[in-house]
């Protein structure tokens, strides 16, 4: 991709919040990195492997297989039976992680199997074998799928799922040891991306302005006295937290606001001001939002390419993540929060973004390679489907909000 491209068209690798390599610290690898399109070429599936009529139907139980996309990446699968004989299945890319994904649907119709992960985009379709020790199938996650064997595992076989890593102790106050900060040439002109990996920070193509939006919860428009460079020099970071432990939020915004201070000399005082916003709220037939089980301590969000727009995907988050995802990379106002959703959860939405949002810059999915998936009808918009697909409502309206005034800026010092 030329920098020009990239400085035109949507990252769609993308993560804006924490990107981590296990469910307890957030998911954003597994979810958003899995298998790309762009990033991964399909290889040839093979045709299914032949199987009998008397195919046992029975699918509990614990599955495993590589799937070569671009590297390998070792995935199970942990397939649980109920009395009413549905099923229920959690999912695992042990290479990126081993965080814990819900599958969202799980059938068996003769030997046919399919699977579903709607958080991630991604499905699976397989036809289990005479003796029921493997399926033989395809995994999808975009527009080309790619083949995945799966056979049943035991005690002896099994692949370890890697333990999630600690949490920072929750009354820390952290710092980061050591930050390094580098200038972003790409002429991209949105953040591209702010993860935890482990005890790693890193940002890249972030401006100063996306720095103190995301450590303030505030939206740009509430920054204000700030110099023009703002927002449009650019850098990559790098960073390691003093303390051990991978921090929640909370405590990589205040290491980003400390680090602000100490780096590019940020002082500033709070005023309110009557201000243009959006007001989120519960629409009257109640939230659609799915509880998340798997007690993380950080979120994943991101986006993805869907038929005839964008899917916006959350693992783990609460509604002051979803917020913060809406005014700092999408929406043009301030996101004020007056749901009283509490609680974590996974959602997703799929909307077709207008010129307003993501800085005048809306995503471009990557082309469609046949005719039929670029003829998809266009997605609703971002408002309609938030309504329809999350059960909230995201209206206009001039509300008090808190302003940033800059006192003092300066551009970083040397590392």
């Amino acid at each position: 991709m030329t920098t020009e491209h990239a400085a035109r068209n949507f990252d769609f690798s993308r993560k804006l919040l924490l990107g981590l390599a296990c469910v307890t610290a957030g998911v954003l690898p597994a979810v958003f990195g899995l298998m790309h399109a762009s990033q991964v070429h399909a290889q040839a599936a093979s045709p299914a492997q032949a199987v009998s009529p008397a195919a046992p139907a029975d699918l509990a139980g614990n599955w495993q297989g590589t799937l070569h996309a671009g590297q390998d990446l070792r995935l199970v699968l942990k397939i649980t039976k109920a009395p009413d004989g549905s099923y229920k299945a959690v999912f695992y890319s042990i290479d990126q992680g081993g965080g814990q994904l819900n599958v969202n649907s799980v059938t068996l119709q003769g030997a046919a199997v399919k699977m579903a992960i709607s958080v991630i985009g991604g499905s699976y379709e397989g036809t289990l074998s005479a003796d029921g020790k493997t399926i033989d199938g395809n995994w999808k996650q975009g527009p080309s799928p790619l083949p995945l064997a799966l056979e049943r595992s035991n005690p002896d076989t099994a692949w370890a799922i890697p333990e999630p890593p600690k949490p920072m102790a929750a009354d820390a106050d952290p710092s980061f040891e050591v930050a390094t900060i580098k200038p972003n040439i790409s002429g991209g002109n949105t953040m591209q991306g702010l993860t935890i990996r482990g005890r790693n920070f890193a940002t890249r193509n972030s401006s100063l302005g996306d720095l103190i939006s995301f450590s303030y919860s505030v939206q740009k428009k509430q920054i204000v006295s700030a110099p023009d460079w703002l927002d449009k020099d650019r850098y990559d970071i790098s960073a390691v937290p003093e303390q051990q432990g991978v921090p929640n939020s909370d405590q990589i915004r205040v290491m980003i606001r400390k680090l602000l201070k100490e780096r590019f000399g940020l002082t500033f005082h709070h005023e309110k001001r009557d201000m243009s916003a959006y007001v989120l709220t519960v629409g009257k037939n109640g939230n659609k939002l799915t509880p998340n089980t798997s007690n993380g301590n950080l979120p994943g969000l991101g986006f993805r390419p869907a038929p005839g727009g964008i899917t916006m995907g959350a693992v783990n988050a609460t509604m002051s993540d979803f917020t913060g995802l809406l005014q700092i990379l999408v929406l043009d106002r301030p996101v004020v929060d007056q749901t009283g959703i509490t609680g974590k959860y996974d959602f997703q939405c799929t909307f077709a973004p207008d010129d307003s949002q993501f800085n005048g810059h809306p995503p471009i999915p990557p082309a469609q390679p046949d005719a039929t998936a670029a003829a998809a009808p266009s997605a609703p918009s971002l408002y309609e489907a938030i309504q329809a697909q999350m059960g909230l409502k995201l209206d206009a309206e001039k509300t008090a909000v808190d302003v940033i005034v800059i006192d003092h800026i300066e551009k970083p010092s040397a590392n």
